[in-house]
């Protein structure tokens, strides 16, 4: 009976089983000690609820020029107060003076010299494109009046915001002393916020440019620096010009 018992577990061991097995359920944790119960988590301290950051509104420009009776009267003393009045621009920017004769044919207004200016104003690549169109205009460059609306080139100008602290009043009072006959305008978007206008409105309809004594005819284009970009766009002025003024001139 031994030896009997003892082949049938070694039987069963060599098939793997080595533990005995009954056909009866069995409570395999009975007998053991009660588990602890888990202790509870510390409890989070609640959370501060803080109120959204707001960001704060950009300072509203300083005025410029606030003694109107100080501004320049007559255009042969508009230039120098341009290069000096501290108002008009940030303390050390470089800046430019209009060029140009009074009672212009036309007058080129920008929004600020471009960055590639030289000593004069548009002096540089954006220069190079206007002295192409006025001489497909037939205009010598002589009888032409170049302005910029402000005196330097700053980053990022707010043109609202420029306009409501007088630097559009300065805009106009300065068109009214040049009295040009015609205004071409590149930068729209820049002037007209500058001006007051809204900006939502179709410029290339708009014919003339409001200053302090009337109006003179205007055209209202893309800065210089998208038509370099995109030369493509440059029959659209063109084509604008044409209409504005009657003209018969042919285009280089």
């Amino acid at each position: 009976m031994g030896e009997a018992l003892e082949a049938a577990l070694g039987w069963w061991a060599e098939a793997g089983v080595d533990m005995a097995f009954v056909d009866a359920p069995q409570d395999w944790l009975a007998g053991l000690a009660p588990a602890r119960p888990a202790k509870a988590a510390p409890a989070l301290p609640p959370v501060e609820k803080r109120a959204p950051r707001v960001s704060a509104q950009p300072a509203a420009a300083p005025p410029v020029a606030e003694d109107r009776s100080a501004w320049p009267g007559d255009f042969g003393s508009f230039a120098a107060w341009w290069l000096s009045e501290p108002t008009l621009a940030p303390k050390g920017a470089r800046r430019l003076a209009p060029m140009g004769p009074q009672h212009a044919k036309l007058m080129v207004l920008v929004p600020m010299p471009t960055e590639d200016d030289g000593e004069t104003l548009l002096s540089g690549r954006s220069g190079k494109l206007v002295d192409a169109m006025l001489a497909a205009m037939g205009l010598d460059p002589a009888s032409v009046y170049r302005a910029s609306a402000l005196p330097a080139r700053i980053a990022m100008p707010d043109w609202a915001g420029l306009g409501a602290a007088g630097l559009g009043d300065v805009l106009k009072r300065h068109i009214a002393l040049a009295a040009p006959e015609r205004i071409l305008v590149f930068g729209r978007g820049d002037i007209l916020a500058l001006l007051g206008h809204d900006s939502a409105q179709n410029a290339h309809h708009l014919r003339a440019l409001n200053h302090e004594s009337g109006s003179v005819p205007a055209g209202f284009e893309y800065d210089l620096e998208t038509l370099l970009a995109k030369p493509g766009w440059k029959s659209g002025v063109w084509q604008r010009w044409l209409d504005g003024t009657a003209g018969k001139a042919n285009p280089a």
